[in-house]
């Protein structure tokens, strides 16, 4: 350790000082420093000093903060400790003391350390401690982080060591190895940290089966030999710089509080003379720099201390000591969130069996729904919620020098993925595909999922992966866990209907033949017998007898013949003919018949059925000619998946008529379906019925409720002729027969919309249902208008010369048309 105070000559402030090295072990003991700190003050005066606890004083010369507290406090000289290890192991802030450490707290270091247990689901640990100065405020902090914690800490036991009656490390040894619990919260000083590691080795104690974590000065020093192989530690940021930098920081600070305090109040207050101030202006100077100390930025950085005398806002790195690699960042901890690095945390399972690299597996998955789904950390705590694990993007995908960001999977495959772990035996390394989805071969190469275990990138792909055949001639799948297979989604009906629904009972011929045909064919009929008939129209004129008799026209034959069919009691005349009376009772028949027909299709018509929902399976005519239906049928899958590939290699027309419909995930499509971009959605069974039971309104739907083709199953992926292939079969075929397949099933897989359509239920047919009748309406009096226009063109115009080619006797017939003939005869 050693007294840094320097000197800058052109330092514009005034900030006057020197610099004083280090001094070895044996010379350097808290009495000696006391005296090279008097003798500082007595030879000139100073603004602050800086304290570089490069290496920590021997056990036997006690805590050092204690003495630097009282220097500041009976002085007002700011100090600050700049070491990058732990605290200087000191007793609560002397009253006046400004003594002020880039270190962390042994209750923050803690706080910390059981983030990364909770984490993890480390609950059971286990703390080792001497009687080193602090452990009882240590004790005190673990008490307090356990005791109501909703976590449910279980604190193995309290292991206090007295290794200076104990010269032989016998006592250490044994108990040590009673100690249960894997996880050791350990607190002493660097000199009795030496001597627990080598008791560890001793007892077993210190392979890769137990993890240590060292707290407080355990550790202040990072050089030691013989560390346990999994050993933990908390350091502030910037732990690795050289000390000059660190002293220069700490030096920075000061000039920051003294400027600041200078253009306040004047330089006399910063200079403080060889002899010792009193304790009202140490007092008053304690209130005045606390406050100018309490508010520090550099460089972008926060470095503003509390009233303990710590960093406000700390930057805190968590580190892992690995033999032959050395101590490592794993983690940081900064404005109370913890982010871990992936992936030198997952190798550690919650149950801390040894990472026994034969028994380690790197599983890829994908995220779908509700088999994988992906979350970031809780942002308040920056851990995963304790149904899910951590997953992180691929290792080739990160940035260089940028660990991937921590996320948190769960789901119906994750929770299988858990079992399997605690029934095989093996712990695994998460992650997420980035390149493809579930895996397809595209030029002679397999990408997604499929891809990552073919090119042993990952030993299990774990997801919706459905079994193929041609999947299974690269990789070994498992018995499957879930069935599927193919299905269709199409969008829920909402109970209105088209406006030619009314229409809809008889086909576009049929209305064709009726009114166009039909009634105009008989209508014509019945007037030409009626006109050629003895006591009919025509034989009245042509008998001489007068005008006013039988008066009936072909319009009024057309009249008689409309009222029939749509039995409408409304004035019409009769024929008189025998003939013409056999004709419309002939015609009145038909009608009869016809409007029955039409009265008994209506209701079914008026109630929407859905078009798609009587597919027989994709040979389907809808499915294979869509083009031959009204309008066209749109419809497609989501790409580079095992129903895509069906379809292209079974119905390659059909493949390519969907491209253009093809989706980037289910949710665009369902949102492509609600809003009529798509009318029908084929993909994976199990997907699309979740999606279905879950959707919000339940305005989705899949076929015939839930209609599977293609029938086939999930399965997990190993690489070819994987030894992990019969214990997870083994594994999987125990979890059905428990029936926590079903279990995890009603869990993840349920919903409340159902595929059901019948709902005995009735309700008024609003404007939407009827809306095709008032359509007519519109048309009708639109066309009555154009006839209306028409009659009076006719008679204002056209009146004059159909009267001369009446004087001629060439109309007779066609003025039997129009009752116009008989005006124009009687007005001559």
């Amino acid at each position: 350790g050693g007294i840094n105070a320097l000197q800058h000559r052109s330092d514009p402030c005034g900030l006057n000082g020197s610099t004083r090295g280090s001094r070895g072990y044996s010379s350097c003991g808290p009495r000696t420093l006391l005296s090279q700190l008097c003798e500082l003050l007595a030879a000139r005066p100073l603004q602050g000093l800086v304290y570089e606890d490069e290496r920590p004083l021997p056990l036997a010369s006690g805590p050092l903060a204690p003495m630097l507290e009282f220097v500041s406090a009976q002085t007002g000289l700011p100090i600050v400790a700049v070491g990058g290890g732990a605290g200087l192991g000191r007793v609560p802030q002397e009253t006046g003391s400004i003594f002020l450490q880039f270190s962390s707290s042994t209750a923050l270091q803690l706080e910390v350390i059981f983030e990364v247990l909770e984490e993890y689901d480390w609950t059971a640990f286990s703390v080792v401690s001497t009687r080193h100065h602090g452990y009882q405020d240590f004790l005190s902090v673990v008490e307090g982080l356990t005791d109501g914690s909703f976590i449910g800490w279980e604190k193995k036991s309290i292991v206090m060591l007295n290794l200076t009656d104990d010269p032989g490390g016998a006592r250490t040894r044994r108990l040590l190895k009673e100690n249960e619990a894997q996880v050791r919260l350990l607190y002493c000083s660097q000199e009795e940290a030496e001597q627990v590691f080598h008791a560890a080795w001793a007892a077993g104690q210190a392979s890769a089966s137990h993890i240590w974590f060292a707290v407080g000065p355990a550790l202040s020093e990072l050089g030691l030999t013989g560390l346990p192989t999994r050993l933990f530690a908390v350091r502030p940021q910037g732990w690795r710089d050289e000390p000059r930098r660190r002293i220069a920081r700490g030096v920075s600070i000061l000039t920051h509080g003294a400027v600041a305090l200078r253009k306040d109040y004047g330089s006399f207050i910063l200079i403080l003379s060889g002899s010792l101030p009193s304790q009202q202006t140490v007092s008053a100077l304690f209130s005045l720099l606390c406050r100018y100390f309490s508010n520090i930025t550099l460089g972008g950085r926060d470095y503003s201390f509390n009233y303990e005398g710590y960093l406000a806002n700390p930057f805190l790195d968590v580190i892992s000591y690995t033999p032959g690699s050395g101590w490592e960042d794993v983690g940081w901890w900064e404005n109370g969130v913890l982010r871990l690095r992936y992936p030198a945390w997952s190798r550690y399972s919650p149950f801390l069996q040894p990472p026994d690299d034969a028994q380690h597996l790197r599983v890829v998955t994908l995220e779908e729904r509700p088999f994988v789904i992906v979350e970031l950390a809780d942002p308040a705590s920056g851990t995963c919620i304790r149904d899910s694990v951590p997953c992180r993007r691929p290792l080739n995908a990160r940035l260089e020098g940028v660990a991937p960001m921590k996320q948190c999977c769960k789901g119906f495959c994750i929770d299988i993925l858990k079992r399997l772990a605690r029934i095989v035996g093996f712990t695994y390394d998460l992650y997420l595909v980035t390149n493809g989805k579930h895996g397809k071969k595209i030029d002679g190469v397999w990408n997604g999922m499929v891809g990552e275990v073919v090119y042993k990138r990952a030993d299990m792909a774990i997801g919706s992966l459905t079994i193929n055949e041609e999947r299974s001639e690269v990789v070994d799948f498992s018995v499957p866990f879930v069935e599927t297979g193919i299905s269709v989604m199409v969008s829920r009906s909402n109970g209105t209907v088209s406006p030619s629904a009314f229409l809809e009972p008889y086909s576009p011929a049929v209305w064709v033949m009726m009114f166009v045909m039909c009634l105009t064919v008989v209508a014509v009929t019945v007037f030409i017998f009626e006109f050629f008939s003895p006591v009919g129209y025509n034989r009245s004129l042509q008998s001489g007898k007068k005008a006013g008799g039988s008066k009936f026209t072909i319009g009024k034959s057309i009249w008689l013949l409309w009222a029939l069919v749509f039995n409408n009691s409304v004035p019409v005349e009769n024929p008189k003919g025998t003939t013409s009376k056999i004709m419309v009772l002939v015609w009145a028949f038909f009608a009869v018949i016809f409007l029955a027909s039409y009265t008994a299709n209506l209701a079914a018509f008026m109630i929407q059925e859905e078009y798609i929902d009587t597919v027989s399976g994709l040979s389907d005519k809808k499915f294979q000619h869509p083009t031959e239906e009204y309008p066209p049928l749109k419809f497609g899958t989501v790409p580079n998946g095992s129903t895509e590939k069906n379809i292209r290699s079974n119905y390659p027309d059909m493949h390519q008529y969907m491209i253009k419909y093809n989706q980037k995930s289910v949710e665009d499509a369902i949102s492509h379906l609600k809003t009529g971009k798509l009318d029908a959605l084929i993909y994976d069974a199990a997907v699309l019925n979740y999606m279905a039971r879950k959707d919000e309104g339940c305005k989705v739907m899949t076929i015939g409720s839930g209609k599977v083709f293609a029938t086939t199953g999930y399965g997990i992926a190993l690489i070819k002729n994987s030894r992990w292939k019969r214990p997870l079969d083994l594994a999987l075929l125990q979890l059905v027969g428990d029936d926590e397949i079903e279990m995890l099933e009603r869990l993840w897989l349920s919903g409340i919309c159902h595929n059901d359509k019948i709902e005995v239920m009735s309700s008024k047919l609003d404007i939407d249902n009827m809306a095709g009748v008032f359509y007519m309406l519109l048309v009708a009096m639109g066309l009555s208008l154009l006839v209306f226009a028409w009659e009076h063109l006719v008679y204002w115009r056209l009146r004059h010369c159909m009267s001369k080619m009446g004087q001629s006797g060439k109309l007779d017939f066609l003025l039997a048309f129009s009752r116009v003939r008989e005006r124009i005869i009687i007005s001559h």
